[in-house]
């Protein structure tokens, strides 16, 4: 990382981060060509859980190459400089992973990987129904590790 001074190499931060988020950046590449989509998600601390429809662009571009990377960003904040154009920044939080995407087809663990991005936004577990996991692709995402960086004040 370039700037050393922001970094975050605590990993309990980094996961209480991710953890506060309310949205994972997706990023995909094919061919050169590159891909980011916003994700509802679910962390269990490994791993980042996310669903999809039945098909779509995100499905064959993952499909294609299972390395993605993603994103989360927290406490943003435009800091402005009345005198100064260049001299304008920002205060934030950011996690970056990359890792393997694969895709849960037994319906336990996609139960399982339903309740992980149901309980980041409601605290609970829930109970699926059968309908919504048949029409429902879910995902995880095995990371190979999370860094973090922190421009501004501390929470």
């Amino acid at each position: 990382m370039r700037r050393a001074d922001r970094e975050i190499t605590d990993l309990a931060t980094i996961q209480v981060i991710v953890r506060r988020c309310e949205i994972c950046r997706l990023g995909l590449a094919v061919g050169g060509e590159p891909y980011v989509v916003p994700v509802s998600f679910g962390f269990d601390g490994e791993s980042v859980f996310f669903h999809t429809a039945t098909s779509g662009r995100k499905i064959d571009m993952m499909t294609a190459n299972p390395r993605v990377c993603v994103q989360f960003e927290r406490n943003v904040e435009l800091v402005r400089d009345p005198d100064t154009a260049c001299s304008w920044s920002f205060h934030y939080e950011s996690v970056i992973g990359f890792g393997m995407v694969h895709e849960l087809l037994d319906p336990a663990a996609k139960a399982r990987g339903l309740n992980q991005i149901m309980q980041h936004y409601s605290d609970r577990s829930w109970d699926l129904d059968e309908r919504s996991l048949a029409s429902t692709r879910v995902w995880r995402v095995d990371l190979d590790g999370l860094t973090g960086k922190r421009s501004g004040p501390k929470e």
